[in-house]
């Protein structure tokens, strides 16, 4: 069947996003993928279909959002605000929401299908249920018809509510919780979550109204830690609930033991005291699907985990910001002066063989030189409410513009040219770190590792200042390793490049 029909999806990049754009390709639709980043678009794997259309927009931007949405039948809302680095994301969460139901009408859509979260709209809900309510209401007080799906827990390798649960279970045989261990929630398959979404599009009766999406199951979350341990085969944890200990003080634990970040552990910890069960189960008969169970949708997660084969990851989501000055070379700029620590070695390797090694880097391989000193910050960072080195990476053997990568995010990934990171660690300035390779011949090659730091103010220089002396020996020993795991000989080096640019004045 051919659909004519132009289907956009907001968030194409995200999570949720990044499934359903290859799902609705599969059905034979039209798909405008949007996103913030244009680069981090053309990465993903379903760029390059015939079926799909990238288009750059901000969700606060009703001029561009209108755009890109012009000519389009409907649009799936797949944006949250809820990522490291915005605070107060209710209000942009808001902002975005009476934006896209403005640039809906603008651009005379006739339906949108919105993704929220499910719980009771009562008193003691938490700030990120009611903001998903909200952002509901207003999408529904539009011209454009609103579908809206709402789902409590999404079981998923790569999803945020399974990485906490998998990261908990994995590594603490004995918990201390508070009483929301005995709440009642109503998890469901990404999977499940996927066909309701690409299912809406053919039930044309789905549009202006509202369903609760779920799975078979309703557990406490003591009974999903037993199923998780039974799936993963592990003992059956020890829990103790106490009423001393609050949601939000909970959620600095979990900051601590997995990957995800307080900007998205806190809200979802307290979120954790509400009910979030379905209310009723009509979309069943409109959609019928196999829905899995609780045990076969964290079967499925592991396995898809074990066998590297994460399609999106939680932290996907949020912009690829791109510090203003990273190609200013030495030109003069009014932001002040960015400091540079360069090395380079030659090696008797081809471009490809350097790259092999180099786009492996992180994650459960490490960094190759003095991991220890890279954990050490990584737990430094998770202390102080950043990343930290859990969050690791979405492929061990893949790395493309937007993925995390521990306390990194790539900027760019030029297939044996250039890789470069952005820190997303909590600094008193701005950082990048970039690999440059040069092929000289069939198997001669420089490689050229450069830090490059914006600082902020006082602190942001005592900081460079504090660790440049580290800088040299810790940044060469990373090259001699790279050279080791490539299995060439080193050449020349590691030395200072021959054009050594100390500092970047802004």
């Amino acid at each position: 069947m051919e659909h004519k029909c132009i289907i956009a999806v907001l968030g194409a990049t995200g999570y949720i996003g990044g499934r359903l754009v290859p799902t609705l390709l599969e059905r034979n639709w039209s798909v405008r993928a949007v996103g913030r980043n244009l680069e981090k678009l053309r990465c993903r794997p379903f760029a390059t279909h015939p079926g799909i259309e990238l288009t750059q927009a901000d969700a606060l931007d009703r001029t561009a959002l209108t755009t890109a949405l012009r000519g389009c039948h409907a649009v799936y809302y797949l944006v949250h605000s809820m990522y490291p680095g915005v605070g107060n994301f209710e209000d942009r969460d808001k902002r975005a929401a009476e934006i896209m139901r403005d640039a809906a009408a603008d651009a005379g859509l006739q339906r949108i299908i919105y993704l929220g979260g499910l719980g009771d709209d009562a008193p003691d809900l938490s700030l990120h249920l009611k903001s998903r309510m909200e952002v509901g209401r207003i999408l529904g007080s539009g011209p454009a018809a609103l579908t809206w799906l709402r789902a409590a827990m999404i079981l998923g390798s790569g999803s945020a509510s399974f990485e906490i649960l998998r990261y908990l279970v994995d590594r603490l045989p004995i918990m201390i919780t508070p009483a929301w261990v005995k709440s009642l929630c109503q998890p469901i398959a990404v999977t499940n979550v996927l066909e309701y979404l690409a299912g809406c599009l053919d039930h044309p009766e789905t549009m202006g109204r509202t369903f609760d999406i779920g799975g078979p199951d309703i557990l406490s979350y003591r009974d999903l830690f037993d199923v998780y341990a039974r799936v993963a085969g592990l003992r059956r944890r020890i829990i103790i609930p106490v009423p001393v200990l609050t949601p939000r003080l909970s959620s600095y634990w979990i900051q601590l033991v997995t990957p995800v970040p307080s900007s998205l552990s806190r809200p979802l910890a307290e979120g954790l005291r509400n009910k979030v069960v379905c209310r009723e189960n009509s979309i069943r008969d409109i959609i019928p699907t196999r829905l899995l169970s609780a045990e076969e949708a964290i079967s499925r997660a592991l396995d898809r985990t074990g066998r590297h084969e994460v399609e999106t990851c939680w932290s996907d989501a949020g912009a690829v910001r791109v510090p203003e000055w990273a190609d200013c070379g030495d030109a003069p700029y009014a932001g002040g002066t960015v400091l540079e620590s360069a090395h380079t070695v030659t090696l008797a390797a081809s471009p490809d063989r350097i790259w092999d090694v180099l786009v492996r880097i992180g994650g459960d391989q490490g960094w190759l030189y003095a991991n220890w000193l890279w954990k050490i910050r990584g737990w430094a960072d998770k202390c102080i409410g950043g990343t930290g080195l859990r969050r690791g990476r979405r492929d061990p053997d893949e790395l493309r513009a937007g993925d995390a990568l521990d306390f990194w995010r790539v900027l760019v990934a030029d297939k044996s040219r250039q890789l470069r990171l952005v820190a997303e660690m909590k600094l008193p300035g701005e950082a990048l770190l970039q690999f440059d390779i040069q092929g000289h011949g069939a198997d001669r090659s420089s490689l050229t590792l450069r830090a490059r730091f914006l600082p902020r103010g006082l602190w942001g220089m005592v900081y460079w200042t504090v660790l440049a002396p580290v800088h040299t020996p810790l940044f060469r020993g990373l090259l001699r390793a790279l050279a080791r795991k490539v299995g060439a000989p080193i050449l020349s080096g590691p030395a200072k490049p021959a054009k050594e640019v100390s500092s970047c004045r802004l």
